[in-house]
């Protein structure tokens, strides 16, 4: 066992070999209980000491949350915080409990810690030898309550000692248990002893995680990004691998600039940086600067993958370049990445029905050397979005002869296109066969288009049953649609019911209010118009001025 003997105003001592940590925090009160006989020894426990400054803080504090806490303690925890929270103990009394049997108990009880803890914050006890006597080695097996501890510690030794425990005995997910640690210290203000520590925590990063890249992907995924720069510069060495992890965990972030700062500063670059700087632009509605740098990958010489492709071909798509998506259509077919990664291919038939030229995308599909569910649904997507409805339905059809079995997503463009041509039979049928034939439970989307279809052909009862019988609740897309219905037709009682819920859901869109007040007005009914712009001026609600750009 290793005993740490803690002084409140002097460093901690270690003696013994490694093994359990005994930490023990000495004060005058400790040395009373010392002298009375009391067994300060006595493994597990947990004990308030000396007279608790802040004591009837303390109790209202306990007094307030009782009833939050009171379901989920055990019995014998429960009468521990009762008689804690009555309003006659004295600190005499509640040292008498502490130093009863039955502490053994309450030494292991996370509740009962966590919330002495909560005691000593609001109490406003800034030093925790005055609060907590630990004298132990009490398995603790949850990182949250020592990631407590180390927040409301103000004595430096006590944040080390015990972060060192928690290394020790309990580490978990690493990202977990080094990210409080590393948010709560500023490495350039640590004394000698705080750098030791972190490079303690460095050092214990790569032994635990197998590698310092393992820690900065975890902290990533998490969206942890500062975190994870305090590690990326502590690395003596950086390789490829760990400027990427940066760059693509900040462009998940949001954080596009900061990711092209660190694409800019890499002296060596591999595709994947290419591939991940290009992916954060075209994600963040930049494609052009997406493109830009498609291009200086040709200019550098840095050889294009199926990723690149399936990157850029989307973004010419959005900003409808054609010759660039034409250009790397070409460059698929020399690479026979075109007939080897059914990606590409995929990408390929995307972009050119996007771009209306759906006869260069029906071509692209039909010479494909194979195909799978996605190449479909984007077939079909594509049909939808140039208005075949009709070769919509008769694509499902061809779809299952080749035995291929329409998903959520093949109904999603089968509705969308159905709805644009108005082929309402066809919508309810198709709507229907999702549960019937196909065991697929429509979504959001699947109604959404249902609504958009019965809208525009009348059918707004219809439509508005529909809504009222979905089993998820309707979003704002949803009752838009049918405002938006009611408006072509005239609808004025199902546009108010409309109206409201929209607005329930989306208080300050201005668009809803100036949708409503067209209805009204468009009908004559000027005492409505009144009202909702009342209901504007009320709420504060800006409405944005309407704009019109030329070239």
């Amino acid at each position: 066992m290793r005993e740490v003997v803690f002084y409140e105003d002097g460093e901690p001592i270690i003696d013994g070999e490694a093994g359990d940590l005994k930490f023990r925090i000495r004060t005058a009160a400790h040395d009373v209980f010392k002298r009375e006989g009391n067994d300060l020894h006595t493994t597990v426990t947990i004990t308030l000491v000396q007279a608790l400054v802040g004591f009837e803080k303390t109790i209202k504090h306990l007094d307030e949350h009782l009833v939050d806490i009171s379901s989920k303690v055990g019995d014998v925890e429960f009468t521990l915080l009762l008689l804690l929270k009555k309003k006659e103990s004295t600190k005499a009394t509640v040292l008498q409990i502490a130093f009863h049997d039955t502490l053994h108990f309450l030494s292991q009880s996370y509740i009962i810690f966590a919330h002495l803890m909560n005691m000593h914050a609001h109490a406003g006890m800034h030093q925790l030898g005055r609060i907590l006597r630990l004298d132990t080695t009490v398995q603790f097996v949850n990182v949250y309550y020592f990631n407590e501890i180390v927040f409301r510690a103000s004595l430096q030794q006590v944040c080390m000692i015990l972060f060192y425990y928690m290394i020790e005995r309990i580490l978990g997910p690493v990202s977990g248990c080094f990210s409080p640690f590393i948010k709560r210290k500023d490495p350039g203000s640590f004394s000698e002893q705080g750098k030791r520590l972190h490079s303690t925590c460095i050092h214990l990063i790569i032994e635990r995680a197998g590698s310092l890249l393992t820690f900065m992907l975890r902290l990533s995924e998490a969206n942890a990004m500062d975190d994870a720069k305090r590690v990326f510069d502590e690395m003596p060495q950086r390789d490829v691998v760990a400027w990427n992890l940066m760059i693509r965990g900040y462009c998940n972030r949001g954080d596009v600039e900061a990711g092209f700062r660190l694409f800019e500063r890499m002296e060596e670059r591999s595709i994947v940086s290419w591939n991940s700087m290009i992916a954060g632009l075209a994600q963040r509605g930049r494609e052009g600067e997406a493109l830009e740098l498609l291009r200086r990958m040709l200019v550098e010489g840095v050889e294009l993958d199926d990723a690149t492709l399936v990157l850029t071909l989307p973004a010419a798509a959005r900003i409808g370049d054609l010759d660039i998506g034409r250009w790397i259509h070409c460059y698929a077919d020399e690479t026979g990445l075109s007939k080897e990664k059914i990606q590409v291919g995929n990408a390929i038939v995307d972009f050119y029905c996007k771009c209306g030229d759906l006869a260069t995308g029906s071509k692209v599909f039909d010479e494909m050397p194979e195909r799978n569910v996605v190449s479909w649904n984007t077939m079909i997507a594509g049909l939808a979005f140039n208005g075949q409805g009709d070769r919509c339905v008769e694509f499902i059809a061809e779809m299952k002869r080749h035995g291929y079995e329409p998903n959520d997503v093949t109904f999603t463009g089968a509705l969308t296109s159905v709805a644009h041509a108005g082929m309402v039979q066809m919508g309810r049928e198709l709507f229907c066969s999702m549960a019937v034939d196909h065991q697929i439970k429509p979504k959001l989307e699947h109604y959404g288009c249902m609504v958009d279809l019965l809208g525009r052909c009348g059918s707004l009862q219809e439509a508005y049953e529909l809504i009222i019988g979905m089993p998820m609740k309707p979003n704002a897309a949803i009752w838009g649609a049918l405002l938006s219905a009611c408006r072509i037709h005239g609808d004025l009682k199902l546009a108010e019911c409309a109206a409201k819920e929209l607005i329930s859901i989306e208080p300050l869109n201005s668009g809803n209010y100036v949708l409503l007040s067209n209805i009204y007005a468009e009908l004559g009914k000027w005492d409505g118009v009144k009202k909702v712009r009342t209901m504007i001026k009320e709420t504060s609600i800006l409405k944005s001025p309407g704009q019109s750009f030329i070239r």
